[in-house]
């Protein structure tokens, strides 16, 4: 029909790639993703030959999703994006670099190289994710080998943090528990390696099969063979998340795959992990079949046994996971298909044991600990704000980045890049204490004087980067904030915090969707609003409202904010008030997500 035709120029001038949920088939590609792994040679595909083309400045479809296995998106300049085109002009292509940091942990000399690349190479800024690492943006195709091969010289690489594998495995970052977290970084370590594609396709491709050593991991000398994930690879991401109670920094139920610990009566050791699958934000507007959902409990295993539960766990969905439906493929839907009990069947015939019952635990907490923290004996840490883990030198005169790299320069300890998108400066002596926190001063670094409600703010990176976003997210959500401060601080809230997030699009990079407040771009200055969840990320939220403008959301959040301040219970949180005084309705299961 000719709708199809009309419906692409719509989007395309509203400066929007993707239409999610459209009600019209889509025309059927020339490939599936499907088999475009598989005729990939391995990942291999054109990409060679693409980056090496200087007469343009992007790749083919075919070789951007095979990309994406390799740690990058090819993304265009949105806010360049109609001038161009009016000029016949190449859209402002550059590609977004994501690197494989597991647990969120860098060395300073680490965190020197990204600073040096993002000037080099990219926008002059650095991203810290939700997910607990690195991203740059704005690298142009020319500059991609040359990238890559510098973040490997940093000991770092890229490979898997995207495409339809493992991505990056999180661990908790909470300085309280320090003396527990080598413990889960090295997990998370183990993991990640473990479930490393073995195809030497990155090597050729990116470094000329010329390894640094300790950096990016070739696991199997034999080339061209996949023994876990075969030539189709996953049926879609596989993610992974490692949490200590009573600390839900991690959102771990959020997670396809998540790790509980459960530590002695002395906490002070962890004896094994209760295994969460299921999990998982992304969903489409108006299409009822997709949805949130958090993770469900299959059992309790000691913790030696939780690398073989990550493989097993993978290999049942890349057995029994949706390869004809994308949006039908994350491992959520199979959880929902099959039941729970049919998932403890197989992953157990496949361990060859069978999971202990659940073990009891309690989660009060899913932000950042922030400021001065004694971790361990000796060693200090310090937890910044980082608004929405963008890392420049603001036009507003804060030179962030230049900050940051300085402290690199003089720190001896760590940095640790939390799932909230800030940073730790970890391990920190007790001598060097003073001279940290007077750098930290003399920039605005230590600075927390903030609402709590901002404390506990996240935004996906969306416009003008992001191909799916439909509206702003990072460069919009402060000044919202700063809109609400105002009822915040008339309601006597400021230090109370909740937990409110913000993504461009449905897919849900900042986790809205168990967020106490949480806005979702629907079109460019229009977001739905959604109320409910928990304070400690372990209920679904609903939406309240669809498809309100800034004056709205101020007009309908004022008087349940003011609300919850005359009427809350003692230490009763925004998300749970809301459910208790009947604005919105409690939602736990992710089929029940768009029941109103």
């Amino acid at each position: 029909t000719g709708f199809a035709d009309f419906e692409q120029r719509l989007w395309a001038a509203l400066n929007i790639d993707v239409v999610a949920g459209a009600g019209v088939e889509e025309e059927a590609p020339g490939r599936t993703d499907e088999e475009n792994k598989v005729i990939s040679n391995f990942l291999r595909g054109s990409i060679s030959q693409a980056i090496a083309d200087t007469s343009c400045g992007y790749v083919d479809e075919w070789d951007g999703k095979l990309l994406k296995f390799h740690g990058t998106y090819m993304q265009d300049d949105r806010d360049l994006r109609a001038e161009r085109m009016s000029r016949g002009e190449e859209k402002a292509f550059s590609f977004m670099i994501r690197v494989r940091l597991p647990g969120g942990v860098a060395t300073p000399a680490q965190w020197l190289a990204m600073d040096k690349l993002a000037d080099e190479y990219g926008n002059q800024t650095m991203k810290i994710t939700t997910r607990q690492t690195f991203q740059l943006h704005g690298v142009l195709k020319r500059d991609l080998r040359e990238t890559m091969r510098g973040i490997n010289r940093g000991l770092m690489d890229t490979i898997a943090a995207c495409g339809d594998v493992n991505r990056n495995v999180v661990a908790s970052a909470n300085p309280l528990q320090a003396h527990l977290q080598p413990e889960v970084v090295q997990l998370a370590t183990d993991i990640s390696r473990h479930l490393l594609p073995s195809t030497s396709a990155y090597h050729e491709i990116w470094l000329d099969d010329k390894m640094v050593a300790g950096s990016a991991e070739q696991t199997s000398p034999v080339a061209d063979y996949e023994p876990l994930y075969g030539p189709a690879y996953l049926p879609r991401k596989y993610k992974i998340a490692i949490a200590i109670p009573p600390e839900n920094d991690v959102d771990v139920v959020a997670y396809d795959l998540g790790f509980i610990a459960i530590l002695d009566a002395e906490q002070q050791n962890i004896l094994g992990y209760n295994v969460m699958i299921g999990g998982g934000m992304g969903m489409t507007h108006n299409n009822r079949k997709t949805y949130p959902r958090l993770a469900t409990c299959l059992g309790y295993v000691p913790k030696d046994k939780a690398i073989a539960v990550s493989e097993k766990v993978m290999l049942v969905q890349r057995d029994h996971g949706d390869r004809t439906n994308r949006k039908h493929a994350r491992l959520k839907y199979t959880v929902d298909d099959y039941g729970m009990d049919w998932w403890r069947q197989q992953v157990e015939a496949r361990l060859g044991f069978a999971f202990e019952a659940e073990r009891p635990y309690k989660f009060t907490h899913n932000g950042d600990r922030y400021g001065w923290v004694k971790s361990t004996p000796g060693l200090n840490n310090f937890t910044m704000f980082v608004q929405n883990g963008r890392v420049a030198n603001f036009p507003d005169g804060k030179p962030v980045k230049a900050a940051l790299a300085e402290l690199a320069r003089v720190h001896t300890g760590n940095f640790r890049l939390t799932c909230n998108a800030h940073l730790i400066v970890a391990d920190v002596k007790d001598e060097d204490v003073p001279k940290i926190s007077a750098l930290l001063a003399r920039h605005g670094l230590d600075n927390l004087d903030y609402s709590a409600l901002r404390l506990h703010s996240m935004a996906c990176a969306a416009l003008p980067t992001c191909g799916l976003a439909m509206a702003e997210s990072e460069r919009y959500l402060p000044s919202l904030i700063d809109l609400l401060d105002k009822i915040i601080d008339e309601a006597g809230l400021r230090q109370n915090a909740i937990v409110i997030r913000m993504t461009g699009c449905p897919n849900g990079c900042a986790r809205p969707y168990n967020a106490e407040i949480a806005f979702v771009g629907k079109a460019p200055g229009a977001y739905n609003l959604y109320l409910g969840g928990s304070h400690s990320g372990e209920r679904l939220n609903k939406i309240y409202r669809e498809t309100v403008t800034e004056e709205q959301i101020l007009e309908v959040l004022a008087p349940i904010i003011k609300q919850y301040a005359v009427e809350r219970m003692e230490d009763e949180h925004f998300g749970d008030f809301v459910i208790r005084a009947g604005i919105i309705k409690e939602t736990r299961e992710g089929k029940d997500f768009h029941e109103v």
